[in-house]
């Protein structure tokens, strides 16, 4: 079976790491995993853009246009991604829709990997429409809102967002199992989890309700995978 998974987002916020990890556990899990980056004009405010397939067979293209898994991070992703759903796909969006704050150098989340600057993403963001009416694709199988941004903030840190984010496209794809990401998390950031703990459990906190938020809203949905 193949998994196609676009994810999008605003400069600054994570999507190439978020795509690079789950490349890294399907790899990880003897599976056939490809991702492509599409920064785009990133460091002029643009929509960065992470394609991802896994399979269990050979993967035949690069490229693809249509996708099973779509995660918007920002109204101008979801915009951006449009183009790639059809009725076969699930479309999440980050229904709080609120600009993480500036990033410093301390690793919690995934802003290592980051190829903008906090202020220049702090300064996209700002520019961004917030009119609160974001026309979402109507040819989904599914399209459902998750309070990512709120839920950092509120339950565990701002910079655990894109771990939110995470968990929720491991959720709704199915294709990888979340101990398979922690693995792949723990080669990238195993050094800075050695030194700090708890940086540690708050990533995995923030996996595990990445994944809680996708499944309830898949239930309400009557949309289980």
């Amino acid at each position: 079976m193949l998994t196609k998974i676009v994810i999008a987002g605003e400069g600054g916020q994570g999507v190439q790491a978020i795509g690079d990890i789950l490349a890294e556990a399907g790899n990880n899990e003897q599976k056939e995993a490809l991702y492509i980056p599409n920064f785009g004009v990133e460091q002029r405010g643009g929509v960065s853009v992470a394609f991802v397939q896994i399979s269990d067979e050979q993967i035949g293209s690069p490229k693809f246009k249509s996708a099973d898994i779509v995660m918007a991070l920002s109204e101008r992703a979801v915009q951006r991604t449009k183009q790639f759903v059809t009725g076969d796909t699930i479309f999440v969006y980050d229904n709080s829709l609120i600009a993480p704050p500036e990033v410093d150098d301390e690793a919690i989340g995934l802003q290592t990997y980051d190829t903008v600057a906090p202020e220049a993403f702090a300064d996209a963001v700002s520019e961004q429409p917030k009119s609160g009416k974001i026309e979402l694709p109507r040819n989904a199988k599914c399209v459902i809102g998750i309070p990512a941004t709120d839920t950092a903030q509120k339950e565990l840190h701002p910079r655990v967002f894109n771990m939110i984010i995470m968990g929720a496209a491991v959720r709704a794809a199915g294709v990888v199992k979340i101990e398979t990401v922690k693995q792949a998390l723990e080669s990238k950031l195993g050094k800075k989890f050695a030194d700090n703990p708890k940086l540690r459990e708050m990533n995995h906190q923030a996996l595990q309700r990445g994944t809680e938020l996708v499944g309830e809203a898949l239930a309400k949905e009557g949309a289980l995978t």
